[in-house]
């Protein structure tokens, strides 16, 4: 059955009208201001799932996605059902597979819609035109839904007859093959293992590669190694890695793009299986590939934490010998105060005592700063909220500057993590302090918090022209600072800080945005 027949056919049984239209019609200009507010919640259910949020790139794509939430319910209660709306329907659907988000979460999203929909309905309708437009919707969600369906649908049918193709070309005999070498060698490794053809298609393809690229196998098996697990502007090498094979094992440390759009380091290893003189469609070489990406980030945050403890207990040992001398020095300088007063010595003398009593301050409180840095005090932890928390930093944080804007960016339903409140308030006013400093006269700042499955991520960017060396820039480094009368302390406190809580925090840095990102693990007790 064609896709229009059958859009006219489910319409028919759900006793779709134009009076159904009418009535949505009427209920859509009431509702457009809670449209946006609707798509929030949407998402925000999606953060608590992995499989769900694993379809998402980033904060960006959802923004995206917020806005085409907002225009497919305005196009739900206003546009005609033509074959054209049909269509658009239809092609929704199929972005659902091709990101790789499982049918079951279209139909419980549906439900969030029809929730909150429905709510509004009660909220904003009188009580005899609340049950015809509830019916009314139902009735279009229900016609969304069929035809929605139907993408996933086509995708299952596709594969049928890709399973089909595949056996008209006797690879069957070979894919039998695979099974039996995947259930004796492969197929429990822990690592990504994949047999290639001759010219660089995959033939074998192991459970581990499929979690790591979020692709099945049937969907992997045919194509070519490089277009897939090879991440474009590497491919280059994977080439010359696979020419290196037939000199013995090549190696490629190489990032692939998952199907989700997620970045992952993989060190792959390359070797030739001799020639046993069977047909050049079976496996020829055997890719061999470990996902370095978590490990790589705890080796560099392994050696930012030994850096940082290195140079604090240099700075401690500083600070201790600057301290008494400092201490002498402001005790005789006040001495030396007290005696020109008493002698009515004014002018250059007066001003020359004050200069250098206000350098000795100076130094002082860098000191303290090199002991805050070398003698970290233990968290005092307590659950709390984020909310608070962000809400008590944007207003401590108010720029002098009229120019520059600081806007707060929080979600509807509050996030609790355990934190020691103080330490985290340090953390949010040193990058609040330093994004208003980078936008000078004029720019925004933003502070938001957000909600993963097992995290909580806080966001400070601004506009400003971005770190030098971008997102290379070792902003992290004790003593590293771009301002000409910084210490170099500052984020080095505040990646200790962040890290003391179980986080992690980065920055990307391009001109126009720089983001600071720091994620810290969600309280026990918060669902999952």
């Amino acid at each position: 059955m064609s896709l229009e027949r059958g859009f006219l056919e489910v319409q028919r049984y759900v006793r779709w009208t134009d009076e159904d239209l009418a009535r949505l019609r009427t209920f859509a200009p009431l509702v457009e201001t809670r449209l946006r507010e609707i798509a929030t919640v949407f998402y925000e259910r999606s953060r608590e799932f992995e499989e769900a949020h694993a379809v998402f790139t980033g904060e960006e794509q959802i923004a995206r996605l917020q806005r085409s939430l907002v225009a497919w319910m305005r196009r739900v209660l206003t546009r005609d059902r033509d074959f054209m709306y049909c269509r658009e329907t239809a092609t929704i659907g199929h972005v659902h597979v091709k990101v790789g988000l499982h049918q079951r979460y279209m139909f419980a999203a549906m439900t969030i819609v029809r929730d909150e929909l429905g709510k509004a309905v009660h909220a904003l309708l009188p009580p005899d035109a609340t049950q015809p437009t509830i019916s009314a919707l139902n009735r279009a969600l229900d016609v969304e839904l069929a035809v929605m369906t139907q993408a996933y649908n086509d995708d299952h049918l596709e594969r049928l007859r890709r399973a089909e193709r595949l056996a008209r070309d006797d690879l069957g005999r070979a894919l039998a093959r695979s099974e039996r070498r995947y259930e004796n060698a492969v197929e429990l490794a822990p690592d990504l293992m994949l047999g290639l053809g001759g010219n660089g298609t995959i033939l074998l393809f192991n459970r581990a590669a499929e979690r790591v690229t979020g692709w099945a196998r049937d969907e992997a098996c045919l194509r070519a190694f490089s277009e897939l697990m090879i991440r474009e502007d590497h491919r280059a090498k994977a080439e010359a890695a696979f020419a290196r094979t037939r000199l013995g094992v090549a190696h490629l440390a190489a990032p692939l793009l998952t199907r989700a759009g997620n970045v992952r380091l993989v060190h792959w290893f390359f070797s030739r299986i001799p020639d046993d003189g069977s047909t050049g469609d079976d496996v020829s070489m055997l890719a061999i590939g470990r996902d370095v990406t978590d490990e790589e980030a705890l080796s560099q945050r392994t050696r930012q934490a030994e850096k940082l403890a290195a140079v604090g207990t240099l700075a401690a040992g500083l600070a201790h010998e600057i301290r008494n001398p400092l201490n002498g020095a402001q005790l005789h300088l006040t001495f030396l105060e007290r005696e020109l007063r008493k002698k009515k010595v004014g002018g250059e003398a007066i001003e020359a005592v004050e200069v250098v009593g206000g350098e000795i301050r100076r130094l002082g409180a860098l000191v303290q700063e090199f002991l805050d840095f070398a003698r970290p005090k233990p968290l005092d932890r307590a659950r709390g909220s984020l909310f608070v928390l962000a809400r008590k930093a944007i207003a401590m944080a108010k720029p002098d500057r009229a120019g520059v804007v600081l806007d707060l960016d929080l979600p509807s339903t509050d996030i609790e993590v355990d934190m020691d409140g103080n330490r985290m308030m340090q953390v949010l006013l040193n990058l609040l302090s330093n994004a208003t400093d980078a936008v000078g006269d004029n720019g925004r700042v933003v502070l938001r918090v957000r909600r993963r499955p097992s995290e909580a991520v806080v966001e400070i960017e601004d506009d400003g022209p971005g770190l030098p060396g971008g997102d290379s820039a070792p902003v992290f480094d004790a003593f590293y600072t771009t301002k000409s009368n910084g210490t170099g302390l500052g984020l080095a406190i505040v990646h200790r800080i962040v890290t003391d809580h179980g986080g992690t925090i980065s920055v990307e840095s391009k001109k126009g945005q720089t983001i600071f990102r720091a994620t810290l693990p969600l309280s026990e007790g918060i669902p999952q």
